[in-house]
């Protein structure tokens, strides 16, 4: 029976390859930084009111103009179809049924047209900045085309973060079969029968590209690993401006000094996002970072948090520190591994419930409620403590004023 997130989590490690759940579980290095963005969220507390009507709960929120019903966005994620035949567009698809929003990822294995024809939610494209700028200015102009309505720009990507797991795992694109996964794979027999249905694994935007000689997925994989570029500044940023005429955002923002920065170049949104860990090891948690965020910004920029949300109550704890929505990542992906695009919607109506009842008992009964005197924080030395630690806790002071929902 599934009934949270960490269910639909052990449902996708049965039903995947070890190499490929790992490729979505895994975090660089030491990975201190994927379970701070846990961690993180143990430092909060709330501080319930009581006697207050809450006969109707409203998770309605906008960002950038979008109504959404759910205050949640499902995050780039790079070849999701590789958990079920044409991911992303399933995952899409049930975006749309929710009423949230899809971003897609550069690195998909689906393309930008043929995501943006499987779905009527509304689209954000991620993108990196590339060596080739021509072949990143084409990928914007396809994305302006299909009808993305922002463009997400990754900003903390300068080089690939150590992922160990992938490494000894043999990780490749296309996956291959050798010796050492052979008996694992077979063991995942649905796996390999769903897949064998499903598009080439491959970097779908990519294959297209005039500059690409060959489109085998070895040569395309080959040619994105060569693009990604650490000498990208702000620069780009001002750059990308004169390229794209819609909302830009910018994913991977981890302090206030940058925050400040982007508000000055007019970006619309930032996401408060250290990649869930999977780049830098030994940065903070997202949700510690973002009040420092939300203050430096003063209302200028909308602010997503991205990194650690596994419960509605998560979500709710960030809005009340300044959030406008949460980024999700590994939580649709456990349902997308699960069952496809029900597993997705299950994902996303589980964690919208459990806003719902969050609300409710914390006697706020709207997300335009939230603010800063819903929470506590805990002392420091909760951030030594397991997760979700099962205990009271004395001398928990009450987070100074702040941003309010809006």
């Amino acid at each position: 029976m599934i009934v949270n997130i960490e269910d639909l989590r052990h449902r996708a490690r049965r039903r995947l390859p070890k190499a490929v759940f790992d490729y979505v579980e895994g975090a660089s290095e030491d990975g201190f930084t994927a379970a701070a963005n846990r961690r993180g969220f143990d430092r909060y507390l709330f501080r319930a009111r009581s006697l207050v009507d809450v006969s109707v709960v409203d998770r309605t929120t906008t960002v950038l103009g979008e109504k959404l019903a759910t205050p949640l966005i499902l995050g780039p994620t790079g070849l999701a179809g590789l958990l079920a035949p044409r991911g992303e567009e399933l995952a899409a698809k049930a975006a749309a049924s929710r009423g949230a929003l899809f971003t897609l990822s550069t690195m998909s294995i689906g393309t930008i047209e043929e995501v943006a024809s499987a779905s009527t939610a509304p689209l954000w494209f991620q993108l990196y900045v590339w060596r080739d700028r021509g072949v990143t200015r084409s990928l914007v102009e396809r994305a302006k085309a299909a009808g993305y309505r922002a463009l997400c720009l990754t900003v903390d990507v300068p080089a690939m973060g150590n992922r160990e797991n992938d490494r000894r795992n043999g990780f490749t694109i296309p996956p291959r079969i050798t010796f050492t996964n052979l008996l694992d794979v077979f063991r995942h027999l649905g796996w390999v029968l769903r897949m064998s249905s499903s598009p080439r694994a491959t970097f779908g935007n990519f294959v297209d590209l005039p500059e690409l000689k060959r489109t085998d997925a070895v040569s395309v994989a080959q040619f994105t690993n060569a693009q990604f570029d650490p000498s990208v500044t702000w620069k780009d940023v001002e750059w990308l401006r004169t390229v794209w005429p819609g909302p830009l955002v910018l994913k991977g923002i981890s302090c206030a000094e940058d925050a400040r920065r982007a508000v000055e170049l007019g970006v619309e949104a930032l996401i408060v996002s250290n990649h869930g860990g999977r780049q830098l090891d030994f940065l903070p948690g997202a949700v510690d970072v973002l009040p420092e965020v939300v203050d430096a910004v003063e209302g200028r920029s909308e602010i997503i948090l991205d990194g650690g949300i596994r419960r509605g109550s998560d979500v709710v704890k960030a809005i009340a520190m300044g959030a406008r929505a949460c980024m999700i990542g590994r939580p649709f992906l456990y349902g997308l591994a699960a069952n496809g695009q029900a597993g997705v919607e299950l994902a996303l109506d589980i964690l919208s419930k459990e806003i719902d009842r969050t609300l409710a008992l914390l006697g706020r009964p709207r997300l335009a409620d939230l603010d800063r005197s819903a929470l506590r924080v805990d002392a420091p030395a909760l951030l030594d403590a397991p997760a979700s630690p099962l205990r009271l806790v004395e001398g928990a002071r009450r987070l100074p004023a702040g941003n309010t929902h809006g």
